[in-house]
């Protein structure tokens, strides 16, 4: 198998992988006792049920943006291994990604301080776990 093969193949199964897993965590994050007490507030607008199979295409096509993105920030992100490249980019994307929409739903919405708490800190986690895949098993492609 010629060595650009081998790289798309990496890239596809990893962005395949992130994005089962970003799928995986958004359900342990939300569909938990904890999360549905601290986002009751959300009750009156929440669905009674979610559409799984249009939800895994998303998270999905989540992981081969992101998969796609750290591929072409790698060489531009802070840190001499791949780990740390990793994790550089795991912050940046919790700060568009999360941070700022925390700030944005704290501005306009009337959500309990500990919901705000509670989506920075899993948001980050999540982002975390990403970006370590992406670090460690992008390491040399594309």
């Amino acid at each position: 198998m010629r060595r650009d093969q081998t790289k798309v193949i990496r890239y596809t199964v990893v962005s395949i992988v992130s994005g089962v897993l970003f799928g995986a965590m958004d359900g342990l994050i939300y569909a938990n006792p904890i999360a549905e007490n601290l986002y009751e507030a959300y009750g009156p607008i929440r669905k009674t049920s979610v559409d799984v199979f249009a939800g895994v295409l998303i998270d999905i096509a989540y992981g081969f943006v992101l998969a796609g993105a750290f591929l072409l920030l790698r060489r531009s992100l802070p840190g001499q291994k791949n780990l740390a490249k990793g994790i550089a980019f795991a912050l940046m994307i919790w700060f568009f990604r999360v941070v700022m929409s925390v700030a944005s739903t704290w501005m306009t919405l009337n959500l309990p301080a500990s919901a705000l708490v509670y989506a920075l800190l899993t948001g980050l986690a999540e982002m975390l776990v990403l970006g370590v895949l992406y670090g460690v098993a992008l390491k040399s492609s594309i």
